[in-house]
């Protein structure tokens, strides 16, 4: 059992860490930038350590500073959380290094998910259905054209190394080929070093389908049903549900069993998403996150398991707690991001929070690192909560989530909680009627915002 672990995080996911190493009596280490002094991960920890100024680059990115400070502190494992680096292969590599363990998987199965191209011919050869494209990286315009021509418009154009909807054009028509494919192989340069682009068939009105799935590293692996993460903003989730509205019993079993046979198949270790285009009762892969989503709570809620305790579990070479057959689904569950923004215009709005009250009773989870007379930094991302609400069904759960939202106070800055009181009026909100474009043609429509 491991006797120290260190959290590469920040905000409210190094809170989830450390509550969950506490409940297996497990001593836990925070890192924070000068920034984040304050910062409630630093003051729930056992121990903590500053590692650099305010610049992720500087600090909760900075490998060398987080391996110094396992050295400092004698931790013996590290989880990366979500975002910074927990899906980057050369920070897993050097810890294996250095003698330290990962809680998560190994650096070749990031390696290879990483890459677009790579996940994609790799999933296709393990019987995972994909989206129809080209079959690897798309070298010119020419190749591109006639690529489109044969799976035929629209189609997408995305960077391979790509991520959060940066590097992704769609082009309706050929006329729209030659803007498309230019700037999506732009955007991949500037953001990610990398200019190499693939293409695939657009799908018109599909849905956003997850699967979750967790693989003990032995050749055994199971999946947690789907999450429905459809309602997006500028390829943002929003909000997202467990079990999806649209998906029934026989397609989960069958979805399912082909996401745990692909991971078991390569003796994946520890959670990962295996996300999905849907339309017309058809799963199209398009890629999977090798860590904890930030959407894991509806997934926990529904099936009553720690994902972050399997994870550690697994990472100290123990077995799973749970089988396949042990997994059954137990009501409905939503979670709502809250962020710091400004309405309508989304923009980031850092500051200091004056009240902040959280909301409770009977299957009601807020996931947030705030307190009263917390200040926002404006270095990292705005996301400030996660209110997560599970009842025996749907309906129930919508009501609850309506209860909940009444509740949340924070003031001082603004938030997306008026987003979510709005979208709670909307019958399609109700009915599980949306797909993927739903939420930005409701918000040109109503906030006047693109």
């Amino acid at each position: 059992m491991f006797k120290k672990i260190l959290i590469a995080n920040r905000g409210e996911i190094a809170l989830r860490v450390i509550r969950a190493a506490r409940e297996m009596g497990i001593a836990s280490v925070a890192v924070h930038s000068t920034a984040d002094s304050d910062a409630m991960h630093v003051r729930m920890a056992d121990e903590s350590v500053c590692i650099g100024p305010p610049s992720s680059q500087q600090s909760y990115l900075s490998i060398p500073a987080i391996v110094a400070a396992c050295e400092i502190t004698g931790a013996e494992a590290i989880h990366p959380g979500y975002g910074f680096l927990s899906e980057n292969a050369g920070f897993v590599q050097i810890l294996e290094d250095h003698g330290l363990t990962f809680i998560g998987p190994t650096a070749e199965h990031i390696r290879i998910m990483g890459d677009k191209i790579t996940a994609k011919d790799t999933m296709k050869a393990l019987g995972v259905p994909c989206v129809p494209g080209s079959d690897g990286g798309v070298a010119t315009l020419d190749d591109a054209k006639r690529i489109g021509e044969e799976i035929g418009y629209p189609v997408i154009i995305k960077a391979t190394a790509g991520g959060g909807g940066k590097g992704m054009k769609v082009a309706q028509t050929a006329k729209d080929m030659e803007r498309a494919y230019q700037t999506a192989r732009a955007e991949g340069k500037s953001n990610f070093g990398n200019d190499e682009v693939y293409i695939e068939k657009y799908l018109t009105t599909p849905r956003h389908i997850e699967i979750q799935v967790f693989g003990d590293g032995k050749g055994r692996a199971v999946h947690l049903g789907e999450r429905d993460c459809s309602l997006q903003r500028r390829h943002q989730k929003v909000f997202e549900e467990a079990p999806g509205p649209s998906i029934t019993a026989e397609e989960r079993a069958r979805i399912g069993k082909v996401c745990a046979d692909a991971v078991a198949n390569i003796n994946y270790i520890g959670a990962g998403t295996i996300e999905f285009l849907y339309e017309n009762g058809e799963f199209y892969f398009i890629e999977m996150n090798t860590r904890l989503q930030v959407e894991h709570p509806v997934t926990e809620a529904i099936f009553g398991v720690d994902l972050v305790r399997e994870q550690i579990r697994v990472a100290e070479g123990l077995p799973m707690s749970f089988t396949q057959d042990d997994l059954t689904i137990n009501g409905h569950a939503i979670e709502v991001r809250i962020n710091a923004e400004k309405l309508p215009n989304f923009a980031p709005c850092p500051g200091k929070i004056t009240q902040y009250h959280a909301p409770g009773g009977l299957g009601v989870r807020m996931d947030s690192a705030l307190y009263d007379g917390y200040k926002i930094p404006p270095y990292y991302d705005s996301l400030i909560g996660k209110l997560i609400v599970h009842g025996r069904d749907r309906p129930e759960a919508i009501a609850r989530l309506n209860r909940a939202l009444g509740e949340l106070i924070v003031d001082g800055v603004d938030t997306t909680v008026p987003l979510f009181h709005a979208l709670l009026q909307e019958e399609d909100i109700h009915s599980g009627n949306y797909n993927i474009h739903w939420l930005e043609h409701w918000l040109e429509t109503n906030l006047g915002d693109a």
